[in-house]
């Protein structure tokens, strides 16, 4: 059963049964409530991530789960009709510790456009193909690519939220080593 009280960082173990997903209000994938021993608990997630979003969607109702999460507290909205909880990750279904939903991939293709991230900043480049190659902010700026220019791109991959194309963690762009910790 969760606990009513606690530190809102301290990250707690859950057990219960799926019950439903939670959808935001445009569509996407935020969170999801599970049963647990009679007490409906919830976890919301960032509504923009894909991967966990993807996760949630293969779940069945009455599978088992085992969540952690971190006590969200209080919202200025008012009181919540149940447990809420930020979810960390999903630690098993059925009692078996999912695999994440990640392959390794190269993308191909020309700049067609920058992507930006929420502060504004490009941090990464979308391809003629679909793909959105992250590079982070200081990454693309050390790569100095530009509209039309040909990238090959390789890293681990996942689906964007839309179905059309994957979002690919930079490892590689252009043949030279990249990611965190490395310049272009």
């Amino acid at each position: 059963m969760p606990k009513p009280h606690h530190h809102a960082t301290e990250l707690w173990a859950i057990e219960g049964q799926f019950t439903q997903l939670i959808y935001s209000p445009k569509g996407g994938i935020e969170g999801l409530l599970i049963d647990t021993d009679g007490t409906p608990t919830q976890f919301v997630t960032d509504p923009q991530d894909a991967s966990v979003g993807e996760m949630l969607r293969a779940l069945q109702p009455g599978q088992q789960l085992r969540i952690e999460g971190a006590e969200e507290g209080p919202s200025p909205k008012g009181e919540s009709a149940h447990f809420v909880y930020r979810l960390a990750r999903v630690a098993a279904i059925d009692g078996v510790e999912p695999t994440p939903a990640v392959a390794h991939a190269k993308a191909k293709g020309r700049v067609l456009r920058f992507n930006y991230a929420k502060h504004g900043e490009p941090n990464g480049v979308v391809l003629d193909n679909g793909d959105f190659v992250h590079t982070r902010p200081d990454g693309l700026a050390a790569l100095g690519l530009q509209i039309g220019d040909q990238v090959v791109a390789e890293g681990p991959a996942r689906p964007l939220a839309t179905g059309e194309g994957r979002v690919i963690e930079a490892h590689s762009v252009n043949g030279q080593p990249f990611g965190p910790g490395q310049t272009a």
